[in-house]
C-alpha cells in the first residue's frame, strides 16, 4: 500500500475540529454515562466521532472505519480488512472528566495490521503529533509550523525519565521501578505519554494497564517513526485487528530497541503479580 502523505492534509485539521469541539464541551458543559463496562462515556467523546467518522467518510469512502465509540464490529466482519481507520475520538476520558488537560484525539490508519499513519491532537495543549510510515515524526501547535522529533538515544549522561498514568500503585509498574537506575518520574494521562516519549521528553512509558487498540495505534506509528518502539512482552510491536479481542497485551513504549530496561521489562510482563 502507498501511503499518500497528503493524506496528513485532511487528517491533522480534523483531528484538531474534533479538539475544538470537545473543548466547546467543556465550555458549553457536557453529559457523562457509563458503559456496560463500567467505563465513562461522555457527549465530547460522542461528538468528537460523530465528527470523525462523516470526515474520513468522505476523504476515503473506501476505508472502514473502527472507533471507541463504534467498536461493535463483529470480527468475522472486520478481520478481512486491509485497510481501515482506528479512532480514540477522546483518549483519555477519566481524566476528561476529572478536569485535567492529559485528554487527546488519535487517529490511525492500519495497514495489514499495522499503523501506518498516525495523528494525535492535544486540545488543551494545542499540540498535534503526527507521523506517516518511512516519513518521520512531527510536533506542530496548531497555526504554527511542524518541526521534527526523535526520542532521546542518550540514555547514559543522566537519568531516565518514566512517564505513567495516575495509578502509582500498579504492582507490576512498583516491581519495575525498583530494577531502574535511579530515574525521575512524570504523572501523565492518555496517549499523550507515548508522546512524550516520542519527543524525547521522557524515555519510558510501561502499559501495564488495561488499554485498547484504539489507545495505541496512533501513537505507536509517531514513536516509531521518532526513532523508538512500542513492544509487547514478547518484544515484538504491537499488532492490530488479528482477533476478536481488541484489548492489548501489556507493552512497553521506550526510546530506541537496545532500552536496558526491555529485558526486565518483559519478565516482569509475563509474571504474576506480587
Amino acid at each position: 500500500m502507498t501511503i499518500i502523505p497528503s493524506l496528513l492534509q485532511s487528517v491533522i485539521p480534523l483531528s484538531e475540529q474534533a479538539g475544538n469541539a470537545i473543548l466547546a464541551a467543556v465550555e458549553q458543559g457536557f453529559t457523562v454515562e457509563k458503559k456496560s463496562d463500567g467505563t465513562p462515556v461522555t457527549s465530547a467523546d460522542i461528538a468528537s466521532h460523530d465528527l470523525i467518522k462523516a470526515a474520513l467518510a468522505d476523504v476515503t469512502p473506501n476505508y472502514p472505519l473502527l472507533s471507541e465509540e463504534e467498536e461493535d464490529i463483529p470480527f468475522a466482519q472486520r478481520e478481512h480488512w486491509q485497510d481501515y481507520w482506528l479512532v480514540d475520538p477522546l483518549d483519555g476520558t477519566k481524566e476528561f472528566v476529572a478536569g485535567t488537560e492529559h485528554y487527546c484525539v488519535s487517529i490511525a490508519l492500519i495497514h495489514a495490521h499495522q499503523p501506518v499513519l498516525g495523528v494525535i491532537h492535544i486540545p488543551a495543549w494545542q499540540i498535534t503529533y503526527f507521523a506517516v510510515q518511512g516519513e518521520g515524526a512531527f510536533k506542530c501547535r496548531v497555526g504554527g509550523t511542524p518541526e521534527a522529533i526523535h526520542t532521546n538515544a542518550n540514555l547514559t549522561s543522566q537519568a531516565p525519565v518514566l512517564v505513567c498514568g495516575r495509578w502509582l500503585g500498579n504492582k507490576r509498574l512498583q516491581a519495575l521501578r525498583a530494577r531502574l537506575p535511579e530515574h525521575e518520574i512524570k504523572v501523565v494521562g492518555s496517549a499523550i505519554k507515548s508522546c512524550l516519549v516520542a519527543d524525547g521528553q521522557a524515555d519510558i512509558y510501561p502499559g501495564f494497564g488495561p488499554t485498547m487498540e484504539w489507545d495505541t495505534a496512533a501513537a505507536q506509528c509517531i514513536l516509531q517513526e521518532a526513532g523508538g518502539v512500542l513492544l509487547s512482552a514478547d518484544l515484538t510491536p504491537l499488532r492490530y485487528n488479528r482477533q476478536a479481542n481488541l484489548k492489548n497485551p501489556f507493552f512497553m513504549a521506550t526510546t530506541y530497541p537496545q532500552a536496558p530496561w526491555l529485558p526486565d521489562f518483559a519478565e516482569i510482563a509475563l509474571s504474576s503479580p506480587s
